[in-house]
C-alpha cells in the first residue's frame, strides 16, 4: 500500500468518527477573529506535521493541544480543519493544482499547507468571506514561508477565489465599482 493511500485512509477513519455525520450546511462558529487567527497557525503547523510523518491526526492534535497555549483560539475551528483538509484532500488539491507553475510535489510543504487551508475554507466554510481567506493565507506565509511565498500563496489563492466563489467575487467587485 503507498504512503498517500494510507495517509488518506488515517485521514479518513480519524475524520468520520471525529465530525458528526449530518450533511448539512456547517454552522457559522461564533469566535473572534483573533480566535480564528491562531487556530489557523496551528491548524498549518499540524498540517505541516501531517504531511511530513503522516502521523495520527488525533495523535498530531493531543500533542498540539499539550504543547501550545490554545487559550484565546478557537479549538472547534481547529479540530475542523485539521480533521476536515485530511478527509478531502484531493478535492482541495484539486482546488489549487491548476493554477501552479509547477507540480504539487515540487511545492514547498509549508506552502501546500497554507494552500490547503485556504481552498478547504474556500470550499466548505461559505461563512468566512473570500477576501479573508486570501488575507489569511497572505499572512500564515509571510509568517511561515519563504520569503516571497506569500506573493505566490496570495496568486493561488485569488485565481481560486475567483473560480470557487464566483459569485462573490463578482458581488464584491459591483459593489466596489467606482461609479461613472
Amino acid at each position: 500500500m503507498s504512503n498517500d493511500s494510507e495517509q488518506g485512509k488515517a485521514a479518513s477513519n480519524a475524520a468520520s468518527k471525529a465530525e458528526p455525520k449530518s450533511k448539512s450546511k456547517p454552522k457559522p462558529m461564533s469566535a473572534k477573529p483573533a480566535a480564528r487567527k491562531k487556530a489557523r497557525r496551528f491548524a498549518v503547523q499540524a498540517l505541516y506535521q501531517w504531511q511530513m510523518t503522516g502521523a495520527n491526526l488525533t495523535d498530531i492534535e493531543a500533542q498540539f493541544r499539550a504543547d501550545n497555549d490554545f487559550k484565546k483560539t478557537d479549538t472547534e475551528y481547529f479540530h475542523m480543519l485539521l480533521h476536515g483538509i485530511p478527509s478531502c484532500v484531493n478535492d482541495v488539491d484539486a482546488g489549487f493544482e491548476k493554477y501552479l507553475d509547477r507540480d504539487k510535489k515540487d511545492l514547498d510543504q509549508v506552502e501546500l499547507a497554507i494552500l490547503r487551508v485556504g481552498i478547504y475554507e474556500l470550499l466548505k466554510r461559505l461563512d468566512v468571506p473570500y477576501r479573508v481567506v486570501i488575507n489569511e493565507g497572505i499572512e500564515l506565509a509571510k509568517t511561515f514561508g519563504a520569503t516571497e511565498s506569500h506573493k505566490y500563496v496570495n496568486g493561488i489563492l485569488d485565481k481560486a477565489s475567483q473560480a470557487i466563489r464566483m459569485v462573490e467575487v463578482r458581488a464584491h467587485r459591483e459593489k466596489n465599482k467606482p461609479k461613472t
